[in-house]
């Protein structure tokens, strides 16, 4: 029984390479202004300035310290932010979720100064979401054009999106684009992530270029699809040297900031010892925490450990709950099937039970 097929996951990889959402424009609107709370993941944190074409190797990682997770106790999860005094009362509020009162506060701030464009952005996401006002999406869009006007990256960002999804305004890909090179140009990171993804799917030699620099600015500024991005371009050796050791840098970085495909990645490193050191035990653990967050390759993976023993005792219950489970999201393994098939009527009761309550727990 062959234990990890990476092709499967490598073309679930490909697939996962799509336009985002608009939402991350916002985490970083009010970031010029100097406003603490975005250091911790998944919020990004102030814009970079672009990184250069030639390829710069992440911040080395202490690939040995362990998952934050239910399985690794006393792991050093993310910290958060000090308070800061001078904090925004309206981007605050907008944290916190209290968006009637980051309206109110936003608009005040417009009202004192007409050409506070972090603060036109904020209003162009409230009505672009709903949050607070009745949703409007053409109303956000003048207050996002209003900001951009102003210079705002992040509202530069938003128009992009709305642009390519016709939103609030006639679709149009054209300027879609021209609103994220705008904006990307900036170092915004939610519009390199998404122009790079749009160049990835050029033919021209030069949109590859283009697309992996703009990876790796979103990337640096913690955007966990674009550090996955990057490490499946370094799998693969697109656009880039390949080089398993920064794949498994850049999936262990998603993993960090909650990227459940990365952690499936960096379990199937581990385990195989390509570009990180090997380490049944402790792929075990990420294969597991991915599994429990539902992802059905990892429910896969899992099961199967759990049936050789490999970085788990051998559990043919354990193997056989989790092998239901994946089969529930259409991952079926005849291998396991008949691998399991001898348990007795009261294991294979538990097994069934287990499975159910673990799919209902899944997001």
């Amino acid at each position: 029984m062959i234990l990890f097929d990476e092709r499967t996951v490598a073309r679930a990889s490909k697939a996962r390479l799509q336009v985002g959402t608009r939402s991350l424009s916002i985490l970083t609107a009010f970031a010029v202004l100097g406003i603490g709370g975005l250091h911790a993941a998944p919020n990004p944190p102030a814009a970079k300035a672009p990184a250069a074409q030639t390829p710069a190797k992440p911040n080395q990682l202490d690939l040995k310290r362990e998952l934050p997770s239910p399985y690794s106790p006393n792991a050093e999860g993310a910290k958060p932010a000090a308070a800061n005094p001078n904090a925004d009362v309206a981007y605050g509020a907008y944290q916190r979720g209290r968006y009637v009162t980051a309206f109110r506060e936003a608009t005040r701030r417009i009202e004192a100064s007409p050409k506070d464009a972090a603060a036109m952005t904020l209003l162009g996401e409230l009505y672009n979401q709903g949050l607070g006002v009745k949703q409007d999406p053409k109303r956000a869009h003048e207050w996002y054009r209003l900001a951009a006007l102003q210079n705002d990256a992040n509202a530069m960002a938003s128009l992009g999106m709305m642009a390519m999804d016709g939103r609030g305004q006639p679709k149009d890909e054209k300027a879609g684009r021209a609103w994220l090179e705008q904006a990307a140009r900036k170092g915004q990171p939610s519009a390199s992530y998404n122009l790079a993804l749009i160049q990835l799917a050029s033919d021209k030699p030069a949109d590859l270029a283009a697309a992996v620099a703009n990876f790796r600015t979103a990337a640096e500024a913690e955007v966990p699809a674009a550090q996955y991005a990057l490490g499946v371009l370094y799998l693969q050796g697109k656009g880039v040297p390949k080089d398993t050791t920064q794949a498994a840098q850049w999936f262990r970085r998603a993993a960090d900031n909650g990227d459940l495909g990365a952690e499936v990645e960096f379990a199937i490193r581990l385990f195989n010892g390509d570009g990180v050191p090997k380490d049944e035990a402790r792929a075990a653990r990420y294969f597991l925490h991915a599994a429990q967050r539902g992802n059905a390759i990892a429910q896969n993976r899992i099961a199967k450990l759990f049936l050789f023993g490999r970085g788990v005792p051998k559990n043919l219950v354990e193997a056989a709950a989790w092998n239901l489970a994946a089969a529930s999201q259409g991952r079926s393994d005849a291998g396991l099937d008949q691998a399991t098939a001898g348990l007795t009527p009261d294991e294979r009761k538990r097994a069934e039970l287990l499975a159910a309550d673990r799919t209902s727990l899944s997001p």
